[in-house]
């Protein structure tokens, strides 16, 4: 006999779901708005069409040249922290002790950089790569080797990058670390059997079954990414000049510094399809997956 459709868990959700949407879809529609007018000052808003869409796509101009530019730095660099911090993490999950008390104080410690404030991790760096007080710069440029967060270009983007590697390598160990205790201890006994290496038991046992789990930490991992803001505005402000000058940044800019509302909300569109598009992709990704595991 069917049981009952029972609707009543719905009365607990509805009330999430209607605060959810109003906090996403009013800030949205602000967006959309400014991002179809223009203004003479004074709040006073006329009809501009996709003309603000127009000019930011077009690489000719002014707003179309600096968008592209900071598209092409934010996929350079979520690009590079991929590279970097996937192999590590996944290095580092494998060395994690498997049984005792050193499990505990090991996540404790990979699990610690996490916890810091954004805004935080930016002023620990920004001291760290000082060239006078800072650890980091004093002892580089001491031996010899010229660094310059604050000037040159080159020293600002690998400050960058080993600042995101400290702050989020441990997300993907902690996931990876995770996957591998979810592989059942029959696969290492016939491993062991067969003889087989260690490389061999990574490539043909462990990295097939941390599929999934990778996929995730890419995602999580590219959208903050593609979408970092507080630690390079504390750290370089976006310098020298435009070189570490992400999307994010450059969207504030141009919304709250130089007060041009119509390139900002096309441009946040823009961001907000690309990052969605990116987002599906995965998600499609993700589906196939399980679809290969089911057949």
């Amino acid at each position: 006999m069917d049981k009952p459709w029972n609707n009543r868990a719905w009365l607990f959700v509805v009330p999430v779901l209607i605060i959810v949407l109003f906090s996403s879809l009013v800030p949205m529609m602000t967006v959309v708005n400014y991002s179809v007018q223009d203004t003479m000052g004074q709040n006073n808003f006329f009809w501009n069409g996709v003309a603000w869409f127009q000019g930011l796509l077009d690489p000719t101009t002014d707003i179309g040249g600096r968008f592209a530019s900071a598209l092409v730095r934010n996929l350079i660099f979520s690009i590079v922290i991929l590279c970097l911090e996937l192999p590590l993490g996944i290095a580092v999950a494998l060395c994690i002790p498997k049984q005792g008390w050193k499990v505990g104080a090991t996540l404790v410690l990979i699990a610690l950089p996490l916890l810091i404030p954004w805004t935080v991790v930016g002023t620990i760096w920004q001291i760290f790569a000082r060239q006078d007080i800072g650890l980091l710069g004093a002892a580089l440029n001491a031996i010899g080797i010229h660094y310059n967060d604050t000037q040159d270009p080159t020293s600002a983007w690998a400050t960058i990058v080993i600042m995101d590697v400290w702050h989020w390598t441990g997300m993907i160990a902690l996931l990876s670390y995770a996957g591998l205790k979810a592989i059942p201890d029959a696969f290492y006994q016939a491993a062991r059997i067969d003889g087989a290496s260690r490389w061999s038991v990574f490539r043909n046992i462990e990295l097939p079954k941390l599929q999934k789990v990778l996929v995730i930490a890419v995602l999580l991992r590219f959208m903050e990414s593609f979408m970092i803001y507080t630690e390079p505005s504390v750290v370089t402000g976006g310098g020298p000049g435009e070189a570490t000058s992400f999307l994010s940044l450059d969207l504030v800019k141009i919304a709250l510094g130089q007060v041009d509302l119509g390139n900002a909300a096309a441009m946040s569109i823009v961001y907000y399809l690309i990052t969605l598009t990116i987002c599906y992709v995965f998600f499609t990704i993700m589906t196939q997956l399980d679809q290969r595991k089911g057949v």
